[in-house]
């Protein structure tokens, strides 16, 4: 504690919440700054006398950079929104998924849209060389992934409360997608069992995290991105590299949303 209770000075426990929030927030910072950068060098960069951006292969690793950007931009928003709204029962177990998620993407995320400039990204006049070393910082602050997801798990066996308000929320999207709802389904009952959880709490976490950004896009997302994201991280199980949108994805929709 740094503190007594009731004279408005926060605990260990309270400030760890909260800056729990700013590594998840500054994560996806990182990701859409990155993104910004491959983005420009694919619209003025020219390749086998076309443009990077109007590549086929080169759109469809953007596409999937700019889905994966938004899923955690509405995951840490919603978050968000749950700390201004005092919603701590929901903010209890999702602070620590979207912390565990989005710095679990972030350097991955960063080396794919560096490897979009090629060289010129990797070079230190690049911003992104910076941004690759800073990617896995916030993801060790503030509990390291294996802290987080055993968090994760004691709250979901210790407040019964919590859980029952991330669950709420997941099922807001029930009935959008038979893939989704099959997801959730699965989800429910593996989280029934408490056979090899601390083994799997990882996986665990991820299908947590993927399963809330589906519930999220479902409501708030256009239909190209949610059929993106459902069919790359809900139906193939996640764990894909970039660029490996299946053909029927609207692909120019999903990039003029990010494009500047």
């Amino acid at each position: 504690r740094i503190g007594e209770e009731g004279r408005g000075v926060p605990t260990i426990i309270e400030m760890v919440h909260h800056t729990r929030l700013d590594c998840a927030v500054a994560a996806v910072g990182l990701q859409r700054r990155a993104l910004t950068e491959a983005l420009h060098h694919a619209r003025h960069r020219k390749a086998f006398g076309r443009y990077l951006i109007d590549q086929p292969l080169m759109q469809n690793v953007l596409a999937d950079l700019c889905v994966e950007y938004e899923a955690n931009l509405m995951m840490v928003f919603r978050v968000a929104r749950a700390y201004d709204e005092k919603d701590t029962l929901f903010a209890r177990l999702a602070v620590a998924i979207a912390k565990y998620w989005s710095n679990k993407r972030c350097a991955y995320f960063v080396n794919e849209a560096m490897e979009c400039l090629g060289g010129a990204g990797y070079i230190e006049e690049s911003i992104l060389p910076r941004l690759y070393r800073e990617a896995p910082l916030n993801g060790i602050w503030e509990g390291s992934g294996n802290v987080i997801c055993l968090d994760i798990l004691r709250t979901i066996h210790k407040a019964p409360d919590a859980f029952a308000s991330l669950w709420s929320e997941l099922e807001k999207a029930r009935g959008v997608s038979p893939i989704l709802d099959r997801e959730l389904d699965a989800l429910q009952n593996d989280l029934k069992s408490r056979e090899d959880m601390v083994f799997q709490a990882r996986r665990i976490v991820e299908r947590l995290a993927l399963a809330l950004q589906a519930s999220l896009i479902a409501r708030f997302g256009t239909k190209a991105l949610f059929h993106a994201f459902v069919e790359t991280r809900i139906r193939a199980g996640g764990g894909r590299a970039f660029g490996t949108l299946p053909l029927g994805v609207d692909i120019s929709s999903i990039l003029k949303r990010l494009e500047w």
